[in-house]
Parts: structure tokens; sequence; C-alpha cells
């Protein structure tokens, strides 16, 4: 992966907050949902993925640093109870940091798999994992809108904001499933309420016709 400062253009040493303004801005403009059958789809997958790996990296780190500092301030307070500390917590942090690099690249893999098209080894692979986080939903609702399935989108999603409401990709793949839903539906029954508007005229047409022959006349010679 390239630097990860470069690509979301922020500088080195940046605040979680300014990290986030960035990645935000970025899925805005190159999130695969909003190309469509575009040719340029492929590239924006591509391009996403490297903006969410560098946006994990970034997130990371400043963490470890914010840990890292918070650790150096209790051992100047008292020396003895810190080192002992310390060790406990380094053990601790190392755990989990394993863990979540470990669950990180699992779900990498399967965005992977959600974006190349391979939607039931993702499915497969989701379908395995106990602790079912903000991460899970997310990607789960991402699967259901690539099968075309948005009110279970919806709901996958709706779940992984709820749990991670300042997740600028949550929010955006939740607004844009909104969207689909209503323009789906709008188009559904305004189709509808033409077809029968049609049938009502060819009903009222034929009665017409009918009378008119009852009459001895004939309104409409192929009827």
């Amino acid at each position: 992966m390239e630097n990860p400062y470069e690509i979301l253009n922020v500088k080195k040493g940046a605040t979680k907050d300014e990290i986030r303004r960035a990645y935000k801005k970025l899925a805005k403009q190159y999130h695969p949902d909003q190309y469509d059958d575009n040719p340029l789809r492929d590239l924006a997958e591509e391009r996403m993925r490297e903006i969410n790996e560098a946006y994990d990296t970034l997130m990371k780190s400043a963490s470890e640093s914010n840990t890292h500092s918070s650790r150096s301030s209790s051992y100047t307070n008292n020396n003895t109870y810190n080192t002992q500390s310390s060790h406990t917590n380094t053990n601790t942090n190392n755990n989990y940091n394993q863990q979540n690099y470990q669950s990180q690249n699992f779900y990498e893999n399967i965005r992977n798999d959600i974006y190349s098209g391979n939607l039931r080894s993702a499915e497969q692979k989701l379908n395995t994992v106990k602790t079912r986080d903000a991460e899970w939903n997310y990607l789960m609702g991402i699967l259901f809108s690539k099968k075309g399935w948005n009110d279970s989108a919806k709901r996958y999603l709706s779940v992984a904001c709820r749990m991670n409401p300042s997740h600028p990709e949550y929010r955006n793949a939740l607004e844009q499933t909104n969207f689909s839903t209503t323009s789906y539906r709008q188009n559904y029954y305004g189709r509808r309420h033409r077809d029968n508007d049609m049938f009502d005229m060819c009903f009222k047409l034929w009665c017409a016709d009918s009378l008119c022959e009852c009459a001895g006349g004939d309104l409409i010679d192929c009827m």
C-alpha cells in the first residue's frame, strides 16, 4: 500500500477527527455505488479499497499513539506501580491489536469478495462470524444491496450506523440504500397507477361502443 497519509491527503500526526473528515470526503467521491454501470466503477472500487486501508491504518496508529502517551504519563507519577502495569497493558494491547489486525484482514477479504462479485464466498465467511459488530452488519448490508435486496440491506446498515454512528462509510451506504429504495417504490407504484388508468380508459371505450351498437350505431369499428 502507498503512503496512507498521501492517500487520505492528511499530514503526518493528523488527529482522528482530521482523518475522519478526509476519509468522508474521499468516500463520497469514490464510493463504487455511485458509478453503477460506469466503466470507471472498477477503478473506483480499487481506489476505495486503498482509501479504506489507509483509513484503518491511520486510525489504528492514532489510537496506539494515544495509548502510549497515556502510559508514559502514568509511569512518571508512580514508577514502581506503573512498571508492573505497563507490562500488563503492553500484553493486553498486543493481544488486542493482534486480534484487531486479524479481524481487519478477515473483513478486508470479505470486502474484496463483495466488490469482485463473489457474493457466495462473502456470505459464507460472514456467516462464520460469532461476534457481529458494526463492520459485520455493514458488510452484510452491502452484500444484500449487491443482490438487490434493499429492505434487508437497509436493516443491516441501520444496525451498523446505530453501533458506530460516527463512521462516514456506514452513513453514506445507508443514505444511498434509502434513496434507491424510495426511487424504486415511487417508480413501481407510479407505473401501476398509469397501468390502472389505461385499463379504465379501455373499459370505458368498450362500454360506450357496446351502447352504440345496441342503439344501431358503431363507435369503434374494430370492437
